[in-house]
């Protein structure tokens, strides 16, 4: 994994001038309702000259990005998500032009249907997200420009980008959020945020990203 970090960190990659946010459009995914939330990050590894984020921050910054686009969606039925924060790599102040290393985060997500009780995906889908960079802080890093805070804010909003962008995917080709005839609307309008095990309508214990 770290390996993996130094390697992505060291590519030039360009994405567009502003990270998504979570007013953005919403886009087709069927009946789903976020139910719980669960991150965590039982094997968080930081990658090379990475400035430090504890387990705690990346729980918080992702479940809050997770939260606040997803929670949007109100289908009628219910679904899950556990994710695992597997590494990251936060840009520090660099050496323009000469060491400009790109931030980016890896997480695994598995997607729970509550009615049937079971995973969605057998195997834990990664995400790699990269930072979104501007003409600046491409060429001098995102170290000089943005405090560890705002990285790791704009890394998990790309992050749910591209879990939006699977998860679109996976409608369309698999029917996952397709609509049920004896779907019963969620009581509850926003998404649990819960720390505890699942336990109405599911046959399995805590979702498990990895």
């Amino acid at each position: 994994m770290i390996r993996l970090l130094a390697l992505l960190a060291g590519l030039s990659l360009l994405t567009a001038c502003t990270a998504p946010t979570p007013e953005d459009p919403l886009v087709d995914l069927g009946a789903f309702h976020l139910g719980h939330n669960i991150v965590v990050a039982p094997k968080m590894q930081k990658g090379p000259v990475s400035r430090d984020a504890t387990k705690d921050e990346w729980i918080a910054a992702l479940t809050d990005a997770v939260g606040d686009r997803f929670g949007r969606y109100d289908g009628d039925q219910l679904y899950h998500f556990g994710i695992s924060v597997e590494g990251f790599m936060l840009a520090p102040p660099g050496i323009p032009v000469i060491y400009t290393p790109k931030s980016v985060v890896i997480l695994n997500i598995t997607v729970w249907d509550d009615a049937a009780g079971k995973k969605l995906n057998d195997k834990p889908k990664q995400i790699t997200a990269f930072e979104t960079t501007s003409g600046n802080s491409a060429l001098v890093g995102s170290g000089h420009e943005r405090t560890k805070q705002e990285q790791m804010q704009g890394l998990s909003r790309n992050a749910v980008a591209a879990i939006e962008k699977w998860l679109v995917e996976m409608n369309t080709e698999n029917g996952w959020f397709a609509p049920r005839p004896d779907s019963i609307p969620p009581a509850a309008s926003k998404p649990t945020d819960s720390k505890t095990i699942p336990e109405a309508n599911l046959a399995a214990p805590l979702p498990e990203a990895g």
